[in-house]
């Protein structure tokens, strides 16, 4: 999975935003979908599925490992799975392309399985360190071969069967846990993974309705999720919610551009995911959630969001778990709000698909907007609702956040932003260009 060749964007102010859209499925619900589908027995079908790159990798690694997996001209997918302990000896490396989630998720899945895998992806993903989840799960028996750095490329030897663990995070990380209780569906016993501090669950909800025996604990050390191994999983229907993340960047889109009014259909609001939502109201937006409901155990909502004075705030720490992959739009809202906005507690964004700290310094600081970087976030001084100067070319870095949301940055600049190469946005929102000018001429 080869990225794509560079293609620049230039972005510039044409108007406010208007009407109804919808976004693509939950990329973390998604990936989870797919493989828990893979490791049932018998057929699980799912609606919604974001359809990105990083999704796809995911669908073409349980594929190479035995599960039969169709999209229907619906747009519905069905996956006839293996079982647990019936994953198959992939014939040839696994490229995971920019796909971290995949990545680290899958090496928890075959580390308990007795089949030899190897995992390589673009140059983005094999600059990402894997140390965090090659701790654990060679504690519980795999044997791991990472290039230098815990870098991939990588090879997982998995241990069948493979020891359980009481693990607690040093470092907040979903994706950590859930390795770790992926690789424990496969462990006899009982693997346990302590999180001093909470984030998103979709594992734990997922792996729960799927028949897993899954308990959740809260305790002075925080949450302990307990699993019972050698697991029977049960084929599920599943509709997977619309992606905050990806609602994130039209939420502050229709913020911060003058005139803006729009409805954002069918949004996932799990608290452990919903923390932008949270900071962006403490900040003056204007959010209101209509038509409420539940679907597939997680809580959805239309969001309608107009344009609002935003003031400075300091970002509570404690919702970075919440929010960590929306920080970079964040940062963008902050920097059109009136006062200096200061998030910390975000170490987190230092290992994505780029550092994200360093990487919207530069880009905000290319536009004319001041910041001070901090070891763990960003200060940011607002424009007070003025328009932002522009005129600077963004390096994206490989990495589709940074690239979605400089191009928010550049609907409230006063000269034209330049992108270097918006391709990578296609890994979790193919459509964003086409609803974006979708929205600028529903507004007309």
């Amino acid at each position: 999975m080869s990225h794509a060749s560079p293609r620049p964007l230039e972005i510039a102010h044409t108007g406010p935003l208007a009407g109804r859209l919808t976004v693509p499925g939950d990329k973390s619900i998604s990936h989870r979908a797919l493989m828990l589908s893979a490791l049932a027995v018998g057929e699980s079908r799912i609606e919604g599925l974001l359809e990105g790159e990083d999704v796809l990798a995911t669908a073409a690694a349980m594929r190479a490992m035995g599960a039969d997996i169709v999209r229907g001209d619906d747009g519905i997918w069905t996956v006839n799975g293996v079982g647990v302990g019936g994953l198959l000896q992939p014939e040839q490396a696994l490229d995971m392309g920019n796909s971290g989630t995949s990545t680290r998720l899958l090496m928890g899945l075959v580390s308990s399985h007795g089949i030899t895998v190897t995992f390589t992806g673009d140059a983005s993903l094999s600059a990402r360190p894997m140390a965090r989840v090659i701790e654990p799960l060679s504690t519980m028996g795999a044997d791991i071969t990472a290039s230098p750095g815990g870098r991939l490329p990588l090879m997982v030897r998995g241990m069948n069967p493979a020891v359980p663990i009481r693990y607690t995070l040093p470092v907040a990380s979903a994706q950590v846990k859930s390795a770790i209780l992926l690789a424990g569906l496969n462990t006899p016993g009982i693997t346990r993974v302590i999180e001093p501090v909470a984030t998103r669950d979709h594992s734990e909800r997922m792996l729960a309705g799927f028949g897993a025996d899954l308990t959740v604990e809260e305790t002075t050390e925080g949450r302990i999720i307990s699993l019972a191994g050698e697991a029977e999983l049960k084929p599920q229907q599943i509709v997977v919610p619309g992606d905050p993340s990806s609602a994130a960047f039209w939420v502050v889109a229709a913020s911060i551009v003058p005139g803006s009014d729009i409805v954002v259909a069918n949004v996932g609001l799990n608290p452990t995911r919903a923390g932008i939502f949270t900071a962006l109201r403490l900040m003056g937006a204007d959010i209101t959630e209509e038509n409420a409901r539940t679907v597939g155990g997680e809580p959805v909502a239309d969001l309608r969001v107009r344009h609002a004075a935003l003031s400075a705030i300091e970002v509570p720490a404690d919702l970075a778990p919440s929010m960590i992959d929306e920080y970079p739009v964040l940062f963008v809202a902050a920097a059109c709000a009136t006062g200096r906005t200061v998030a910390r507690g975000a170490h987190e964004l230092r290992v994505k698909e780029s550092d994200r700290i360093a990487a919207m310094a530069a880009a905000l600081g290319a536009i004319g907007v001041e910041t001070e970087e901090f070891e763990d976030g960003l200060a940011i001084q607002g424009s007070g609702g003025a328009p932002l100067p522009g005129g600077g070319t963004i390096a994206s870095l490989l990495d589709h956040r940074i690239a979605m949301s400089m191009t928010v940055a550049g609907l409230v600049s006063t000269r034209s932003v330049t992108i270097d190469d918006v391709s990578p946005v296609a890994t979790s929102y193919p459509m964003f260009f086409q609803t974006l000018d979708e929205l600028r001429k529903q507004a007309l």
